[in-house]
């Protein structure tokens, strides 16, 4: 039975909830500048003339870049820190999506979000990272959930913001303006994020409420021996499984609105901000849930696993929501959905945190954020093949529907109860 976490101590400060605002409000800016060209498809199609196919290899390509990114900034967040990997991801996605508004051509669109993705892949090793530098793990899920929820604002604020710089200036404008005003972010995060231990604004107290967890040293930890154990494929199993249903909803929900729907750049906004905003609950919910069952005695194993069932079996309407005649109906269904996507996400990113040595922790990440974007890629030319040839979003949302009762069964089989991981052949103490 695993010891009952203690609470923050009367007197603690509570820098770590400002270390998560931060985090919070780079996700923000990573979903507006990932979601742009998603909330344009409709105007960008028509004055590039792209068909499904190609706006499907725009988004493969992306992934791609994102895939690769991801298991690149895993390692170097674990050797550099949250505070320089974050700082170089953020200044890469951020100038390519300013890069954006000279695109003339698909071939343009793709280096663009090639660059784009490199960038992006680096923000959930480094914010994932940067989680388990500063809480301890009775309050991780929790905190994951509040910076995850960053994602569903940033899904929120686009719909809004976009199509009134793009009707008052053009489609070049949306990526300037918002990539100009994103930029703001960096040199806050620079001055005020520290390594707990490093920081002048933490005191004892709270130190000691984030370090109450063992501590597990292993030194040197290579990308082959971490590859090596079960719980790593656990983690990239479960990633490769419902990553892509995210990354369908981010990308084809203002398309399905529109060819399901009539909507279009001026009437987008309001069921895309209910789905976001149910989105966001979920995200924050899925994170609390889990945290309070572990303030109650329960395992972390027994915690994490009922939760993300819980989310998954929430997730299960979502296959008739291409059937649904009444746009709000619809959006009722995704909007559920999304809100069990993120519950289910926020677990899942806590898994390597909870089992591997924090020098592991951001390898590991990256390990299963690749494998999550060859998912993404995977339903990207599945996306473009189904509506190119059915026309139907159907046969997308079954697969939105069951995939998260796939991606638990999966975790369980090969973490089956959790247990802090042994790296093979690394000393540990």
């Amino acid at each position: 039975m695993e010891a009952p976490p203690t609470s923050a101590p009367a007197g603690a400060t509570k820098y770590r909830w400002v270390v998560v605002a931060l985090l919070f409000t780079a996700m923000v800016i990573n979903y507006v500048d990932r979601q742009t060209v998603g909330l344009l498809k409709p105007h960008l199609e028509g004055e590039f003339g792209w068909s499904e196919t190609n706006y499907a290899d725009l988004i493969f390509w992306f992934q791609f870049a994102y895939a690769i990114s991801y298991l690149a900034f895993g390692r170097i967040v674990d050797r550099f820190g949250a505070r320089v990997g974050f700082s170089v991801a953020f200044l890469i996605w951020q100038a390519a999506h300013i890069a954006h508004a000279g695109m003339s051509s698909l071939k343009d669109a793709i280096i663009a979000r090639v660059f784009l993705g490199i960038g992006e892949g680096g923000a959930f090793p480094g914010g994932v990272k940067a989680v388990s530098e500063w809480f301890p793990k009775a309050e991780r899920a929790f905190a994951m959930g509040l910076f995850n929820a960053g994602t569903n604002i940033g899904a929120i604020v686009t719909p809004l913001v976009i199509p009134a710089i793009t009707i008052a200036y053009g489609w070049k404008a949306a990526f300037i303006v918002t990539g100009a005003l994103g930029l703001i972010w960096l040199p806050i995060w620079w001055l005020m994020y520290r390594r707990p231990r490093e920081h002048p604004k933490v005191n004892a107290a709270e130190l000691a409420h984030i370090e109450q967890d063992p501590v597990v040293q292993v030194q040197k930890i290579s990308w082959l021996k971490v590859m090596r154990t079960r719980e790593t494929w656990a983690y990239a199993a479960g990633k490769f499984l419902i990553d892509p249903i995210w990354w369908m909803f981010l990308f084809w929900l203002p398309d399905f609105l529109h060819k399901r729907h009539g909507l279009d750049l001026k009437t987008f906004g309001p069921p895309l901000v209910a789905i976001y905003l149910l989105s966001d609950i979920g995200s924050v919910s899925g994170g609390w849930l889990s945290s309070q069952f572990i303030k109650r005695g329960w395992s972390v194993n027994k915690a994490r696993k009922i939760t993300m069932l819980i989310c998954a079996t929430l997730a299960l309407p979502v296959g008739a929501a291409a059937l649904a005649d009444n746009l709000w109906v619809a959006v009722l269904i995704i909007g559920v959905a999304t809100a069990a996507h993120q519950g289910f996400s926020a677990n899942l990113y806590t898994l390597p945190s909870d089992v591997f040595p924090n020098g592991a922790v951001g390898s590991v990440v990256g390990i299963g954020g690749m494998f999550g974007a060859f998912g993404g890629m995977a339903m990207a030319k599945y996306a473009g093949f189904v509506l190119d040839k059915i026309g139907s979003y159907t046969p997308i949302f079954v697969y939105a529907a069951g995939g998260y009762f796939l991606a638990l069964l999966a975790v369980h089989l090969l973490m089956p109860k959790m247990t802090p991981v042994k790296i093979p052949g690394e000393a540990q103490s």
